[in-house]
Parts: structure tokens; C-alpha cells; sequence
């Protein structure tokens, strides 16, 4: 089992970044092998795919964040990243990470982007 816990986020200017991070438990030998992704989810919307990361390296983004967030991982730390660059407004969320398709969530992280 791959449970997650979030970190990094915090209240950034428009056009700022932040770089999130989802730390899992677990085996290394499991966290190398499974696909894992973002959500995010903002007040009173439904949760939304972000992006995500297979286990070989390859990603997909949704197209809101295409060429402004770039997800990675770090199997020998058991942890994925989300560098958000270019942030905006409707941006602020609590971000999200789980093991693609069906893991659990985490606590999730509060991004709040605000002049």
C-alpha cells in the first residue's frame, strides 16, 4: 500500500511558484512500479486531475496546468514533486497526491495564490 502525505504548499503572488511535494510510505520496491498523480481540489468544485507520473517516467498534465507545472519523482526517497511555476489565481486549491488510478489520498496541501 502507497499512502501519501502532502507538504509545500502556502500562500504565493500570481506569477509565483511553489514546489509541493507527496511523500509514501511503504516499499521502495512497490512506490517504483506504480503510477502516481495529482489532484487538486478548489471550494465548492469537484476534485480535479492535475498530472501524473508512470512508473517509468512518463507524464501527463491536464491541459489548465500544461507548461506550467512539471511533476517528477525520486524513487530512492519513495517521494513525487509538482513544481508549479507561472501560479494563478484559479491555481488555489488543496493539492492532492495518490497512487494512480485508485490509492488513497492524503491530507492534502493547502495552495492559496493571492496578491
Amino acid at each position: 500500500q502507497v499512502q501519501p502525505v502532502e507538504s509545500g504548499g502556502g500562500l504565493v503572488q500570481p506569477g509565483g511558484s511553489l514546489r509541493l511535494s507527496c511523500a509514501a510510505s511503504g516499499s521502495i520496491f512497490i512506490f517504483r512500479t506504480v503510477d502516481m498523480a495529482w489532484y487538486r481540489q478548489a471550494p465548492g468544485k469537484q476534485r480535479e486531475f492535475v498530472a501524473r507520473i508512470t512508473s517509468g517516467g512518463a507524464t501527463i498534465y491536464a491541459d489548465s496546468v500544461k507548461g506550467r507545472f512539471a511533476i517528477s519523482r525520486d524513487n530512492a526517497k519513495k517521494t513525487m514533486y509538482l513544481q508549479m511555476n507561472s501560479l494563478k489565481p484559479e491555481d488555489a486549491a488543496v493539492y492532492y497526491c495518490k497512487r494512480f488510478p485508485d490509492g488513497p489520498l492524503g491530507q492534502g496541501t493547502q495552495v492559496t495564490v493571492s496578491s
